[in-house]
């Protein structure tokens, strides 16, 4: 086997998906813990004790305990090198969840015992089904009181129209989480006690072994028999294709913060997770050992180091190699160009890597010249991976600088936060940036876009609510097509976004059928893949 082929076979991209508080920060750390990436949970390089998840490295995440934005982790677990997407849990953010995902192979989707299938599990679940990735999840929390596990199988099955399989199953819940029933193994994983750090004394039984009955509860082990005999009688087969199609999504149980089941969930997942998969560009289907080096940008973040003032490129690389130093070919800017300090990620903390293979992620630095779907590739072989899509904003806001001697800092730091995806910057045609219009999918963006421009680019803004709550791009080719010739209703506006495109903001659903019932010709979009 060469060399290439070994390195991309022993890659696993995967992101991590969840509502809010069900513990994916916590179950990442975990991961990293394994893999020697960090030596204590909540570990960052920080003043005094304080401690925050080492993915969440934005101060604002920090203060208010959530993830905004998506952190890349990487680290090396059995001979696996394992690239971590972890996504910000918050509705208010789900865009650059859905540009992670993008990025990803598969997805590991946690959710809470006791509250089962969330509104955002359901939402970002769909966007994995809509570009099949396969699905392996982790019910957490089981050292709470948790929901009997059948019936959280059968919420997942309904909520979520995906088949499930458990591959393992719990004993008890709460205080009397005695450990997890392994049906592959055949064995029961008993624990007793944790140091938040690995797992301790977690003792493997065999389901025959009659040491096991004295170590259980009477009542729990009864129960246990039961379950597997019912499991194992009414259960479909394991079906590793189907879990590959995204149709079955293999079920764990377990607890991240006290470590129960998170290193035997880590081992299964890497036996059933594949390599890079293929991509579709505009030539074909990219095959990830193809020898030519490309990549894609999913995510650009500023001011990742606050006293450089930096912004650095996320590209997933997609097939072959990359060399540090190597040229190659920005497709959309038509520029041939060295790479040459290309870095690796553990949050806020980088190191320069020399290469890197297919499936892995690296940060580049990024003068301006990126935006978010770019494609990067080996000049002797030219292509260009599909958009992403930018959808449509749901809420609206005029803003402008209170200090008009800012106005460059504020044209900058809006700019730079709206070409990362954080939010949308409209204008009215023929107008400079004095004051811009933004468009967000949730309130908090707001709140982080004010907290940004003060802390990064020291500019205070006022901010006006406006009532629109529609978008849609203008398709029509510019060149025979006047927008402003367009019979609209008078609380329709009519902008542009950073790029020169045409859109229409609406107050109501009426009015975008006004629009298109008052102008035979006109073709609108909900997104666009150019944006």
């Amino acid at each position: 086997m060469s060399d290439l082929k070994r390195e991309i076979e022993n890659r696993r991209t995967f992101a991590i998906i969840s509502h809010p508080d069900a513990g994916k920060t916590t179950i990442t750390e975990k991961f990293l813990l394994y893999g020697g990436a960090i030596q204590e949970a909540g570990m960052v390089k920080g003043k005094k004790n304080s401690r925050h998840a080492v993915s969440d490295w934005m101060e604002i995440e920090k203060q208010r305990g959530i993830s905004v934005t998506s952190s890349v982790l990487q680290f090396r677990y059995n001979g696996k090198c394992i690239n971590i997407l972890d996504t910000p849990g918050h509705q208010d953010f789900s865009e650059d969840t859905y540009r992670t995902l993008m990025a990803a192979d598969s997805a590991v989707m946690v959710i809470d015992a006791s509250k089962g299938v969330e509104a955002q599990t359901r939402k970002l679940f769909k966007v994995c089904a809509m570009r099949g990735v396969p699905i392996f999840t982790f019910i957490n929390k089981m050292d709470r009181e948790a929901r009997d596990p059948y019936e959280l199988l059968e919420e997942i099955e309904n909520e979520l129209g995906i088949g499930t399989y458990a591959v393992n199953w719990p004993i008890g819940s709460g205080k009397r989480f005695r450990g997890v029933y392994d049906r592959m193994d055949d064995q029961v994983i008993q624990f007793d006690g944790a140091d938040f750090k690995h797992e301790v004394k977690a003792t493997r039984l065999s389901i025959d072994d009659p040491v096991l009955e004295g170590t259980l509860p009477k009542e729990q082990y009864d129960t246990l028999c039961d379950d597997i005999e019912l499991l194992s009688g009414a259960g479909d087969d394991f079906d590793l294709a189907a879990v590959h199609a995204g149709k079955l999504s293999p079920v764990f149980f377990g607890s991240a913060l006290t470590n129960f089941g998170v290193e035997p969930f880590l081992e299964k997942f890497l036996q059933m997770s594949t390599p890079p998969s293929a991509r579709t560009a505009d030539i074909g289907v990219i095959d990830p050992f193809d020898p030519h080096f490309s990549a894609f940008v999913f995510k650009i973040q500023a001011n990742m180091n606050k006293a450089h003032r930096d912004r650095v490129a996320f590209m997933r690389i997609c097939s072959g190699k990359f060399e540090r130093g190597q040229e190659v070919l920005h497709v959309q800017g038509g520029k041939k160009m060295a790479l040459a300090a290309p870095q690796q990620m553990m949050a806020q903390d980088r190191s320069i890597v020399d290469e890197a293979y297919a499936g892995d992620i690296i940060g580049i630095f990024d003068p301006g010249v990126f935006s978010i779907g770019d494609t990067v590739c080996d000049p002797k072989k030219k292509c260009v991976f599909s958009g992403i899509p930018t959808f449509a904003p749901e809420l609206f806001a005029g803003v402008r600088q209170k200090d008009t001697l800012k106005r460059k800092q504020f044209v900058k730091g809006c700019e730079q936060i709206a070409q990362e995806g954080a939010i949308q910057i409209f204008r009215e045609p023929g107008t400079g940036m004095e004051a811009v219009i933004v468009g967000v999918v949730g309130v908090l963006q707001f709140e982080v876009l004010e907290y940004r421009l003060k802390n990064e680019y020291n500019v205070e803004i006022i901010r006006e609510n406006l009532p629109y709550e529609h978008v849609r791009w203008v398709e029509n080719d510019e060149e025979d097509f006047d927008i402003k010739s367009l019979q609209l209703t008078s609380d329709t506006k009519i902008v542009e976004d950073l790029k020169g495109n045409s859109l229409l903001l609406f107050t109501s659903p009426w009015n975008i059928t006004y629009a298109t019932d008052h102008n035979k010709n006109l073709r609108l979009a909900e997104f666009s893949e150019n944006a």
